[in-house]
């Protein structure tokens, strides 16, 4: 009896193929997976739209906010708890941009964080489609990012909801995405 072998091109055309397919099984689970310090799908309370929500209006911005001091050194995001505003800072010191907040109800420690994870688009806590998202803390398990509705509305937290999601307009949301790569600073004060 003759056993036919098959030819080394046919063995290198089914090993291309599967590799392709586990990177393709890997990049949607990849795409699927859960922010570090994120509790998983399963166990997140049920998300309903919050009935506050609104169109967002831009918040008034002081004539000239200056970056404050004792905020760090170098490229950085300046996040000032007590203002609730941001500045996006060049490595000169000089604010590039600057723009208030909507912080959710749970704030991250002062002092220096690093970008630790960037997702383009997700629905957040309280069922707002957002995107943009720049995680930078995690706090009592909550994740704590920067991101902006897609539909521009600004709500109010959701009563009884821990969320970490600081929202800001959609063209600071682009202006965060821009700036902030994974190992940025984030700075926060007062």
């Amino acid at each position: 009896m003759h056993v036919r072998r098959l030819p080394s091109w046919a063995w290198v055309a089914a090993l291309t193929v599967a590799a392709l397919a586990a990177v393709v099984v890997l990049g949607i689970q990849a795409d699927r997976s859960v922010p570090p310090g994120e509790a998983p799908f399963a166990s997140r309370p049920a998300a309903t739209p919050s009935p506050k929500a609104r169109p967002s209006t831009p918040p008034r911005k002081p004539p000239r906010a200056e970056v404050p001091a004792n905020s760090g050194e170098g490229a950085r995001i300046v996040y000032s708890l007590g203002q609730k505003r941001v500045w996006l800072v060049e490595a000169g010191d000089t604010s590039r941009r600057s723009f208030t907040v909507w912080p959710g109800t749970v704030n991250p420690e002062k002092g220096s964080h690093l970008v630790s994870f960037r997702r383009q688009a997700a629905t957040g806590s309280d069922g707002v489609k957002i995107e943009n998202i720049v995680y930078f803390s995690t706090k009592s398990g909550v994740s704590i990012a920067f991101s902006n509705a897609v539909d521009g509305s600004s709500p109010e937290p959701a009563s009884g909801v821990q969320t970490g999601g600081i929202r800001v307009r959609a063209d600071d949301g682009d202006a965060i995405w821009k700036f902030a790569a994974v190992g940025a600073v984030v700075f926060v004060v007062d």
